[in-house]
């Protein structure tokens, strides 16, 4: 039995390239950023702050998804895949890329707020699977008008 499972919490490097197909698919590649903060050891050792760049790539409806809503700088969480494929270069050279292909979605950042912008508003989570049964973003307000009721103000603990 193997596994073969990614979850990264992380900020999108660059809007998003998205590539729609004659066929109706579309696909949709970006940098993820995921970073683990700079901390001081016990015996006054410092570790600088260390950023990690993934290749993310997402297809069909989700990409369709990315390509209206996600931005540089928006806070994504991403279940996926590691694949890692290879190709020649120009040279001849013998090239490999890991790539990270997503399963299940969610926006973290607040809408119309961009994180890399200093905003910084309450987060909200807008889920959004591969699933075709659970691929309709929640809590999308109409009109940009705040929904009542829905705010996590109103949660009972």
């Amino acid at each position: 039995m193997s596994v073969n499972k990614v979850i990264l919490l992380g900020n999108v490097g660059q809007d998003p390239r998205v590539k729609y197909f004659d066929t109706g698919s579309a696909v949709a590649t970006f940098p993820l950023a995921t970073t683990d903060r700079a901390y001081t050891l016990a015996n006054g050792t410092q570790i600088p702050e260390r950023t990690e760049w993934h290749n993310i790539v997402v297809s069909n409806r989700l990409a369709e998804i990315v390509d209206k809503y996600v931005h540089k700088g928006d806070k994504l969480y991403l279940e996926g895949k590691i694949k890692t494929r290879s190709y020649s270069d120009q040279t001849g050279a013998m090239r490999y890329i890991t790539e990270v292909y997503v399963d299940n979605m969610e926006m973290l950042s607040p809408k119309g707020a961009n994180p890399a912008a200093g905003t910084s508003a309450g987060q909200q989570t807008s889920p959004v699977q591969s699933n075709p049964a659970q691929q309709s973003l929640q809590g999308q307000p109409s009109q940009g008008q705040p929904e009542q009721g829905n705010s996590a103000d109103d949660l009972p603990f």
